[in-house]
């Protein structure tokens, strides 16, 4: 379980890097043509204004003029760019420093960059001027028209450095980086942090596998994640597995229990009746009555195999889709009913059965659904009070088919109502009423219905008790 954890927390941070890498190398490129794109732009901005600046001077004094001089240094200072004026045959006139004579004054610019200038009409680009400047620098220039004739009478250079122009930008870069790294690594924490709890449930579920392998069925995993969720759906899952198993392991120790109950109680009776017959304890003028008993006891052990091994029999034919055909549900229920004549009068019993004018198709196992309905009227006719009524209804609902069972007499105790489909479960009224069954034919009833996808559900209070399933229509 730690290799997931810690191959989750690889890929996040995989992913965070990649993620970082590609933002920070995005934001260094982009900044920094962004900031010589401004640069550029602020720099081709004061060629322009020095240029118009320069034209109207020229009109009552010439390029050198201290008026010049003293625009080219303010636009300097607040622009941070070196700014020189050439006239037409490339020498400077005129410069932004502030020096009382300008070293740069008289000093020639190369007669390529005059050429280039009277060709395209402008510069702009890293340009290299040895005798002014120890390192290239990005250069944007000018010309200087005479308003009168229009022609050049000088040149405008506004000149900056790479690195003052990405001065501002390397400081924060920095700063940016820094809080980069910081996040960078808050970011991996936090991942850290997520894979763990992410991981979380998932030992708690190796954990509790671990110990239902060792037949502890009582763990349970913590849901404290979102059922909406994935990871909140396996855990909501794993619990109700659990409590299926946990279920499962219940009803199979009761089985157990009740099957060696159910089998040691007529064979100590057999046993202990033939050994008393056999060694004299019991007088051979009685023998005709235990032998008798004998009888009894396992007659009733072969009805507990014959009905087991007709539940496995039954479970194995429903499982087979192709076993179920339409069939009219009503004559289906006229047939069952005939076979309970008998045994109705015998206890002065009323049947009622309430059927649809016309017939109702279904779509299941006949044989199956007729041994439901047996099952069912075998009870009602067994628990009804003498003299009372049997009422047997069909009628359709929500494109379903219901069929109902309702008999008079004792009701079921509330406790034992939410396992009365259970295997071998017997209420204390069956138990007191009947001794011949085994606590298996409402257990395959219910094993019958939910075959076919359907529900089964029961009702007993005030002296009635009432059982209703629900069958597809055809």
């Amino acid at each position: 379980m730690k290799s997931i954890y810690l191959r989750n927390f690889a890929a996040t941070a995989t992913m965070v890097s990649v993620c970082f890498l590609l933002i920070a190398f995005s934001f260094v490129f982009i900044g920094r043509n962004y900031i010589i794109s401004e640069y550029r732009s602020d720099m081709e901005a004061s060629a322009k204004e020095v240029s118009r600046a320069a034209s109207a001077i020229s009109a009552g004094d010439d390029l050198s003029s201290f008026a010049l001089s003293m625009s080219l240094s303010s636009i300097s200072n607040a622009t941070g760019n070196h700014i020189f004026i050439t006239n037409s045959a490339g020498h400077v006139t005129n410069c932004s420093d502030r020096a009382p004579v300008c070293r740069h004054l008289g000093m020639k610019v190369p007669e390529e960059t005059i050429a280039q200038i009277e060709s395209t009409g402008y510069i702009n680009q890293m340009s290299s001027f040895p005798s002014m400047y120890p390192d290239s620098r990005y250069t944007v220039a000018l010309p200087i028209l005479d308003y009168s004739s229009q022609s050049n009478i000088g040149y405008v250079f506004v000149t900056n450095n790479v690195e003052n122009m990405l001065g501002a930008w390397s400081a924060f870069l920095s700063m940016a980086a820094l809080i980069t790294f910081l996040v960078f690594f808050m970011a991996l924490a936090i991942a850290l942090v997520y894979s763990k709890r992410m991981a979380r449930p998932l030992d708690e579920i190796a954990e509790a596998s671990r110990k239902f392998a060792r037949g502890d069925f009582s763990v349970r995993v913590k849901q404290m994640e979102d059922p909406g969720d994935e990871m909140g759906a396996l855990i909501d899952s794993f619990n109700k597995m659990a409590d299926s198993l946990e279920k499962s392991e219940a009803r199979r120790s009761e089985f157990f229990a009740n099957v060696s109950h159910e089998l040691r109680t007529p064979m100590t009776t057999i046993s202990g009746f033939a050994d008393g017959i056999l060694d004299g304890t019991i007088p051979s003028e009685e023998a005709g009555k235990y032998l008798r008993s004998i009888r009894d006891e396992t007659r009733r052990l072969s009805r507990l195999v014959r009905d087991m091994l007709d539940i496995s029999q039954m479970k194995a034919k429903i499982a087979e889709p192709g076993r179920r055909s339409a069939f009219d549900l009503t004559e289906l229920v006229l047939q069952i009913l005939l076979s309970f004549e008998s045994r109705a009068n015998d206890k002065n019993l009323d049947v009622d059965p309430q059927l649809p004018e016309n017939h109702m198709m279904v779509m299941a196992d006949k044989d199956a659904i007729t041994q439901v309905i047996y099952n069912l009227l075998d009870n009602a006719v067994k628990f009804s009070r003498n003299g009372s009524c049997i009422t047997l209804r069909l009628y359709k609902d929500n494109g379903k088919a219901y069929v109902s069972v309702k008999n008079c007499g004792e009701v079921i105790p509330e406790d034992d109502l939410p396992f009365i489909f259970d295997r071998f479960h017997k209420s204390d009224r069956s138990r007191s009423m009947d001794k011949t069954g085994v606590g298996l034919g409402l257990y395959l009833v219910k094993t019958i219905i939910n075959s076919h996808d359907e529900d089964i559900a029961v009702r007993s209070e005030n002296g009635t008790t009432e059982f209703v399933f629900t069958l597809p229509l055809a």
